[in-house]
């Protein structure tokens, strides 16, 4: 697995960055099969960057621009991803486990999907979703009763009345492919 120093990542993002604008010597990033565990990517622009099986267990990825990134097979156990934008990203055969907040991520249909739902953000995989900074398994937050809910924030039972059937609606037409699960081919879906 390669390994990179700060001083190393710094300077492929840069160049990436200038490859994203047209700029001479710029490049591509490439960080496929990169030990990357623990790294602070923090608001980094890996738009259409190659991460695949890279290791990116318990790294900061909090408002990083993941755009039509290719995550095939990568790591992201215990990855922090507050903010991520996770558009068109390729997830398929990644490691969701353990993610630490799905807060305002931008999902990518498939894995990670996410909806407002009037005040509160809600994201979702195949097998937890967090509504605000609430992080819970999707069967615990169906099986919750008005007391535990009315605990997480003085409008939650109102709100989780109103929403509770539409999420589950939601979800049950449009669940969340689990991690490691390949993408339909279009052939298949037709």
């Amino acid at each position: 697995m390669k390994t990179f120093t700060t001083e190393q990542l710094a300077e492929i993002l840069g160049k990436h960055k200038a490859w994203r604008l047209g700029e001479e010597g710029g490049e591509h990033a490439d960080l496929s099969g990169a030990n990357l565990r623990g790294a602070n990517l923090i608001g980094a622009n890996l738009i259409g960057a190659n991460l695949s099986y890279a290791n990116l267990s318990g790294a900061n990825l909090s408002d990083a621009n993941l755009i039509d990134a290719n995550l095939i097979g990568a790591n992201l156990i215990g990855a922090n991803l507050i903010g991520a934008n996770l558009s068109y990203a390729n997830l398929s055969g990644a490691n969701l486990s353990g993610v630490r907040s799905w807060s305002g991520v931008s999902g990518n249909c498939h894995q990670v999907k996410a909806v407002q739902a009037d005040i509160w953000p809600v994201t979702y995989t195949a097998d937890h979703m967090q509504i605000g900074c609430q992080l819970h398994l999707i069967t615990e937050w169906w099986a919750f009763g008005a007391a535990e809910i009315s605990r997480m924030d003085s409008k939650a039972t109102a709100w989780w009345s109103v929403w509770k059937p539409i999420l589950q609606t939601i979800i049950a037409a449009s669940p969340a492919v689990p991690g490691g699960a390949e993408k339909e081919s279009e052939e298949e879906a037709a």
